[in-house]
């Protein structure tokens, strides 16, 4: 059984990145997050600004992005993603690709370009999986050998890297509302967070102790708290809209499969009809042939007819 969103005095998480994470101040709560998901010490020294960063929600489908660089100068592309979006995966790939192209200068060497990880934090069902978190890494495979191509020791050496993959973007896919088990690592206790709003008292994942404290809304700001309904009010207008086209084009899809339905009955219920009364008409004519004394051969090639049925007669 799917778990609800339960009540909460709790900000929504999708708003909090894009409003508080920013803040220097906080930044305890996204290396919290980002620790539990890449296991491993992930310590923020900046949130860089880059042209996919949006900081108003003045459109209504808004997406909430942020882009910070780690104690390894690695980058790390944020996304939390309410709109149910087709080419999401491609966007995920352009999002990629520019950011790595923002940040390398034309005269810099291509051992510059920066590691880049994508996380992708999204409310609706992307793709087909059992799983809740999915992890995509570039490797190349030998089509011959089915051997993995390696870096040299040279290259380890001089990029301070053990694998091709590790040069390449790597991506994280959290599909949050097929999350419906009991929170058993410090991730999971996250991704429970970040589909309920609500941390369990027993929670132990870094970051959360202080994500309950810095996201409480009766801690806002009186304009933090009209930007936070702002935000809540685009969501339902968003909902809105999806559910309507979504129920508008079944309505107008049924229409159209009952009148083509409609359109295919009358059009093959002629054909039959016209086919039949060629037949009735064929057979006549060549009872007639029969009587004037005509061969079978002849009465053939006069109606269409096949020999059977004129032996019949």
């Amino acid at each position: 059984m799917k778990k609800t969103m339960k009540k909460s005095n709790l900000i929504r998480f999708d708003w909090a990145f894009k409003r508080l994470l920013r803040q220097k101040a906080n930044f305890v709560v996204l290396e919290g997050f980002l620790t539990s998901l890449l296991e491993r010490p992930i310590s923020i020294l900046e949130i860089l600004d880059s042209e996919s960063n949006k900081q108003e929600s003045d459109d209504k489908f808004n997406r909430v992005d942020l882009l910070a660089k780690n104690q390894d100068g690695e980058l790390l592309i944020i996304e939390v993603q309410n709109n149910r979006e087709l080419d999401y995966f491609h966007r995920m790939l352009y999002g990629t690709a520019k950011v790595i192209t923002e940040y390398i200068k034309e005269s810099q060497a291509y051992a510059s370009v920066k590691k880049v990880y994508s996380i992708n934090i999204v409310y609706f069902e992307l793709g087909q999986g059992r799983d809740y978190v999915y992890r995509g890494v570039t490797e190349f495979r030998g089509i011959h050998e089915n051997d993995i191509l390696h870096l040299s020791a040279s290259q380890k050496r001089q990029f301070r890297m053990e694998t091709v993959g590790d040069i390449y973007p790597e991506y994280y896919v959290l599909r949050v509302e097929d999350f419906n088990t009991v929170a058993k690592t410090p991730l999971d206790e996250w991704i429970e967070f970040l589909k309920t709003g609500d941390i369990a008292t027993t929670a132990t994942a870094p970051g959360l102790r202080e994500a309950r404290e810095k996201l409480r809304k009766d801690r806002m700001s009186e304009a933090e708290r009209n930007a936070y309904e702002e935000h809540l009010e685009n969501l339902r207008y968003q909902k809105s809209v999806i559910t309507t086209g979504i129920i508008e084009g079944r309505m107008k899809g049924l229409e159209e499969g009952v009148a083509i339905g409609r359109a295919e009955g009358l059009t093959a219920g002629k054909a039959e009809g016209l086919a039949e009364g060629e037949h009735t008409k064929a057979m006549a004519i060549a009872v007639k042939a029969l009587q004037m004394g005509m061969s079978i051969k002849d009465i053939v090639a006069l109606t269409g007819l096949n020999e059977e049925d004129i032996k019949r007669l």
